[in-house]
């Protein structure tokens, strides 16, 4: 697995990280940077794109999908569920894909990393198991979108950078998202081991350049990449 993944709360320096690393290592040997969250935004964004219908369309669909975050114990209805549901096929269809570049020789560096530890689309992993119950159209999604979130998980990255950061800090740099769902990266993130990876721990409060520094002596130890950068 030539991949290298980027995790940690919004506001600790993914992007940033993922972005200067992309274009160094670009200096020694092929890379791509690939986003592996749900892509909501990105979905919306097409769909509004529909002729006549297609703002419409959007609309209805994030309205279906934030119901579930505001209710996260309470199954969801079918319409909702099904949503859910295709937003994990999609990052299934990314992750195949990314696979599929890897498989070729690309090193990967990716955005956020799926795993099947801990429920919830914040924190990457399969939303439907946050509640139990539900009709028996939820319950087989349910049971689908584990298994597709497992098989994901079966491939970990070759190395994983994972970047904390305080709530105070998360809420200054990104002062337009919900509290809660910064809370709830900053508990959960941390505790999961993605399926055994080799993890990098670092903080995101640290200068820029001595986080860039240690990503990427760390990626020449684990690929053996030429360290005259």
């Amino acid at each position: 697995m030539r991949v290298i993944a980027i995790t940690g709360c919004d506001g600790s320096g993914k992007s940033t990280l993922a972005n200067r690393l992309v274009q160094t290592l670009a200096l020694r040997t092929t890379v791509e940077q690939v986003y592996l969250g749900q892509s909501s935004g990105f979905i919306k964004q097409k769909i509004t794109e529909l002729p006549v219908v297609g703002e419409k369309i959007a609309a209805y669909l994030v309205s279906k999908s934030d119901k579930v975050h505001e209710k996260p114990n309470t199954p969801p209805g079918n319409a909702e569920g099904t949503v859910i549901f295709l937003l994990s096929c999609w990052r299934a269809y990314k992750f195949k894909r990314m696979l599929r570049r890897a498989q070729e020789g690309v090193l990967l560096v990716t955005d956020r990393y799926p795993q099947a530890e801990v429920a919830g689309f914040r924190v990457d992993g399969p939303h439907l198991s946050k509640a139990r119950g539900g009709s028996r159209w939820i319950q087989m999604l349910r049971k689908r979108e584990q298994r597709l979130y497992e098989w994901m998980a079966s491939y970990p990255p070759a190395l994983l950078i994972r970047l904390s950061i305080d709530e105070e800090t998360a809420y200054a740099r990104k002062p337009d998202h919900d509290i809660a769902s910064l809370r709830e990266k900053i508990r959960v993130i941390p505790t999961l081991t993605f399926n055994g990876a080799h993890i990098l721990e670092l903080c995101g409060r640290d200068p820029e350049d001595e986080v860039f520094k240690a990503s990427l002596e760390a990626i020449h130890n684990t690929f053996n990449l030429p360290n005259s950068f």
